[in-house]
Formats: structure tokens, sequence, C-alpha cells
């Protein structure tokens, strides 16, 4: 946590830091306290009972007062001269005639162990260094999306848009990263690798095992993100959003059934059957492209040939990208 903070104080008073003590009893809040009280133009520690990563998430967008809002977990970190590059674009920007809605930039995944650092970044898909509109980007590869680690948002912008993550539950992050883009009307990019994504511990909540011991709340996120968008309504503004918003539901479709088949329990396999009947029964539009997108079908093939065929895969792609 020291390292995360020690790493934002960089920014100066230019930036809010806000601490979260979620109810913490590991030493948490007070360290919160000790940089509030070092730094009080800078820094402003906020305690309550626990409540999740949502709930530290949305108390930190209620208190925030700055024009621009990131999430940073207290295990990763910013790079300094990529984070002094992202504070002088946006005061530039900030200055212009148009608001700037989302900011995003690469992260690197510092998985332990490791090393060779995979970066995720979208110098492919997104123009560089200018203000652009989703209709600009090209299309989104697979294996890249945009993720909480990626994205600045205008504080604003997550207010109205009326974002409220569920408390005691993992993954929102996948909502955080999902929810407000229908609203973005002006995206930058900075090619530059600013966020550094610590991962590898075995007590993570994207550890295979950890994942499927969580995996109802995995489905419980899909669900949630599968529901709180309507994209008929996005295709008709942003034809390329809608495409990429349902690509996105569809890697979350293809998470839950693939941890599914590799708990391999009778009751896993009910979960997954449930999952898409569920898609079926709520969105038959979304149903219909899902089935027909070649990820989520792909953990959806039949038989023990299909389940075998589906994990190999998941495997492979686990090797190549690093995700978990």
């Amino acid at each position: 946590m020291r390292k995360c903070v020690d790493s934002l104080l960089e920014g100066g008073e230019d930036v809010e830091i806000i601490i979260v003590d979620d109810g913490s009893s590991d030493g948490t809040a007070e360290i919160a306290d000790e940089y509030a009280c070092k730094y009080p133009a800078v820094v402003k520690a906020v305690h309550q009972s626990n409540g999740g990563h949502g709930a530290a998430v949305n108390t930190g967008i209620r208190n925030a007062s700055g024009l621009y809002f990131k999430v940073v977990d207290s295990d990763d970190w910013v790079k300094r001269e990529a984070y002094l590059q992202v504070l002088d674009t946006l005061r530039n920007l900030a200055g212009g005639d148009r608001a700037l809605d989302m900011l995003i930039c690469n992260f690197v995944y510092e998985k332990e162990g490791e090393r060779r650092k995979k970066v995720m970044q979208y110098r492919r898909i997104l123009p560089k260094e200018k203000m652009f509109t989703w209709e600009d980007c090209h299309h989104f590869l697979k294996g890249h999306y945009i993720l909480m680690h990626s994205v600045i948002f205008r504080t604003r912008l997550l207010k109205e848009c009326g974002i409220r993550l569920p408390e005691h539950t993992f993954y929102v992050d996948n909502i955080f990263a999902y929810r407000p883009l229908p609203y973005v009307e002006s995206i930058y990019y900075l090619n530059t690798d600013l966020y550094h994504y610590f991962i590898g511990r075995e007590d993570q909540s994207v550890n295979e095992e950890i994942l499927k011991q969580r995996i109802d709340q995995q489905i419980f996120v899909t669900k949630i993100v599968a529901g709180c968008v309507d994209l008929e309504e996005v295709k008709e503004k942003y034809p390329k959003l809608a495409k990429y918003m349902t690509r996105n539901v569809s890697i979350m479709m293809a998470i839950s059934s693939i941890h599914l088949l590799l708990i391999g329990s009778e009751d896993a396999q009910k979960k997954r059957t449930d999952l898409w009947n569920y898609m079926k029964t709520h969105n038959k539009n979304l149903y219909q492209r899902l089935r027909y997108t070649t990820l989520s079908s792909f953990t959806n093939l039949p038989g023990k040939t299909g389940r075998f065929v589906t994990v190999t895969g998941y495997r492979a792609a686990r090797k190549i990208y690093q995700f978990n």
C-alpha cells in the first residue's frame, strides 16, 4: 500500500488521493491516517465498515472532487514518467472547448515470478494522442479490453451515469469499466505504460482456484454486466461500441463457463446451463449474438470432447496472455 500511495504522491497537489479504509484490521486505517496527516492538502482518509471492493469504489466516487477519477488498487502502482505525462495531458485538455470523458493508457501485468512483463496496449486499436469518438476506433483484437487498470473517467460522468457497484462482491471492476461507456462521447489515448497491475498471489481474486471458489459472484457480476445497458440503443448511436460491449459480455460468459467446467461437478454443470438459459430468457437478441460469437460459443461446446477442447484452449490462452 505504501508503494501504491507513494507513487501517486508524485502528482503533487494537482491530485487528490482518497484512501478508503474498508473496515480493515491489518493496519490500513493507521497508514491512511498517517498519510492524511502528513499530506493534508493531497490525501483524504475515509473510514467505513467493510463493504468490499465495490463499496470502496462507490465511496471514492462520492468523495471525489477532482475533474477526473481513477481507481488504483492498494497493491498496484503507477509509473512516474507516464503519470506526469497523463497529468500534463489532462491539464491541457481541461482548458479546451470540448470536455474529455475518458482517457485510456496501457497497463503492465506485474506477474509474480515472470521476468517478461506483459503489456496491454491499444496502439493498433485507438487513435493516438488526439480526441476521438467510438466510431474512430478500429476493431478490438482478441484479448484487448478496456479494463479498470487502463481507464480514467471524468468524475462528473461517473456520477451522472448513476454507477453503483454491488457490495461484498468480487469482480465488480468489470461493471466499472463497462457501465459508463455509452455515456462517453470523447476519448483520448496515451500510448504510455501508466498502471502496474500486480498479479500472481495465491489469495488474489483472479487466481484460478480462488475464482472457482467464488464462481457464484463471477456469475452474479456477469448477469449485471449483461443487463445494465441496452445494447440495441447503443447500437443506434455507436455501432462499434455496441460490438465491443457485446464481446465484453462474451468474454465474461466465457470466464464463467470455463471455470464451471474446471470445477467439473454436476452442480457446476447445472449452473453453466442455467446461466445460458438466463441469457436466453432475459435478452434474446444478446443471447443470439453470444451463441454465434466465437469466444463464448467456444466455451459452450457440447459433450466430453467439447469440454476437453474448451479447457485445453483456455490453458493455452492463459499461458499466452498471463491473465491470472
